[in-house]
């Protein structure tokens, strides 16, 4: 009993603490600013059906979200290929479908039922043999290009690393012989080394062959080190004139609840709130990680570490980019970033996790 109590609590305090202060920053640009003047209502109503969408998870039990998995997948799949067609484009993605009151962006979904299928189909595989080995490599691979070539057409450049990473994350825990790591590195190096030469010698060939919009997200990303962006500016300017304790100060930051919402809190709440975020996110790390060593299940094993690659993966990149360390690719902080479709993804992460980190 003591065990179960100590268990929740190092998962959800330092959840609800992201999302009270989540909900707090919602509460102030909401009043602040007319552009943002729902956020609050929105941002509170997606944790409340993000709890209830966890528990009912739980209550169905994770088993059958398993075995319904390749069918979750394949729906996901026909979503991300009909928002190319009625989607909303949006800051040159054409990723949402935007209804009345919300819109859903499948991309984000496709992080949830990716790791779901890929969890389920590959954990059957047991044999380690050459053959075998490279039939789960070319298997892994095929189910996370499928979606990264849609997702690809939007563009969605977060996303695709993303579903990579998670991949990579399912292969690490599977095992596989070394030799692989050291051909799969080789293969990157020249697919890298391929893409430099075009991107440095040959940008016409390399548009006409990924497109002009992910050309430019790509140019972006590379040249983020001369840190000419206005976003990253006032999210810098915000972060330097900020006080240890709130106060209140207004810095225009774009994409403040979103991208930069560390920049944002910290000029709402003070550095004080940053340090408060990143103990939550230490905690987080650390009871997730204890939790997949831990455990002798390969499917939960899979799972777990999918999500926890790209959960970690998130933290790193989004508060890099708030502070200038790392290239803005559009990834929102878990728990903490205004959004409803990435809110319920991580809780719906959560309804299968918990049961087992419960009796792990």
């Amino acid at each position: 009993m003591k065990r179960k109590i100590f268990n929740n609590i190092y998962l959800f305090l330092p959840i609800i603490t992201l999302i009270i202060i989540s909900l707090l920053n919602m509460f102030y640009i909401s009043k602040t600013s007319s552009i943002y003047h729902n956020y609050f209502f929105k941002q509170s109503l997606w944790f409340f059906l993000g709890f209830l969408i966890m528990f009912l998870i739980i209550k169905i039990k994770p088993k059958y979200f398993f075995k319904l998995s390749k069918y979750l997948y394949f729906f996901n799949v026909l979503l991300l290929i009909l928002v190319l067609f009625f989607g909303k484009t949006v800051n040159g993605s054409k990723a949402w479908f935007d209804f009345y009151f919300f819109s859903f962006q499948p991309s984000e979904l496709m992080k949830f039922t990716l790791t779901l299928y890929l969890a389920e189909k590959l954990s059957s595989e047991k044999s380690h043999t050459f053959k075998s080995e490279l039939q789960f490599l070319l298997k892994s691979l095929f189910i996370t290009l499928v979606p990264s070539l849609f997702v690809f057409l939007e563009p969605d450049t977060g996303a695709i690393i993303i579903y990579f990473l998670i991949m990579l994350g399912i292969i690490f825990i599977y095992k596989i012989n070394k030799k692989w790591y050291i051909i799969i590195s080789l293969f990157l190096i020249a697919f890298l080394s391929l893409f430099a030469y075009l991107y440095y010698f040959n940008q016409d060939l390399l548009i006409s062959i990924i497109g002009t919009s992910f050309f430019y997200r790509i140019d972006r990303i590379l040249s983020f080190v001369n840190k000419d962006s206005f976003q990253l500016d006032r999210a810098l300017i915000a972060i330097g004139t900020s006080k240890i304790l709130p106060t209140h100060h207004q810095v225009y930051i774009p994409e403040a609840p979103t991208d930069f919402i560390i920049a944002l809190t910290i000029s709402n709440l003070g550095i004080i709130s940053f340090i408060i975020i990143l103990l939550a996110f230490l905690i987080l790390d650390i009871y997730f990680l204890y939790h997949l060593f831990s455990s002798h299940n390969l499917k939960f094993k899979m799972f777990l570490s999918g999500f926890l690659i790209m959960f970690i993966f998130a933290q790193i990149q989004n508060i890099g980019m708030n502070l200038g360390l790392f290239p803005i690719i559009g990834l929102p902080l878990p728990f903490l970033s205004y959004g409803g479709t990435n809110i319920l993804v991580y809780f719906m992460f959560l309804g299968i996790l918990y049961p087992k980190l419960q009796k792990n």
